[in-house]
């Protein structure tokens, strides 16, 4: 397993985005939550991320880009436990929704008891 964020893996359409916050359902591992949808409208990668941290929590652009580097950074690290459970295209989005600052230790564990409860949730 490559632990790699590539390009292509990067949710950027906004049609695929719109679709996520109208229908998506999530799952959620405080102070993380992860939304996702089936992704018909693009079928070249099986995953699509993208990430957000909210500014109401975070006002100044310099935390928020930290977190957003930590979350991604856990995602590449943990993204084989959702790749070898997926058998159709996945669109997420993944949250970090708190004013209380995790270390990133804190934030990889909470990524995978996240992951794995949305493994359980789509069987």
């Amino acid at each position: 397993m490559e632990f790699t964020y590539p390009k292509n893996e990067k949710l950027k359409s906004k049609n695929t985005i719109n679709v996520l916050f109208s229908e998506g359902k999530s799952v959620s591992k405080y102070p993380l939550r992860l939304v996702f949808v089936e992704n018909r409208l693009e079928e070249s990668e099986r995953i699509k991320m993208g990430v957000s941290v909210s500014k109401k929590y975070f006002k100044k652009a310099v935390d928020r880009n930290y977190f957003k580097r930590v979350l991604r950074e856990c995602y590449r690290l943990n993204k084989h436990i959702l790749a070898n459970h997926l058998e159709k295209p996945y669109a997420f989005m993944f949250f970090y929704q708190s004013k209380d600052r995790l270390t990133h230790q804190e934030i990889n564990e909470k990524t995978i008891q996240l992951f794995q409860k949305f493994v359980e949730n789509v069987k």
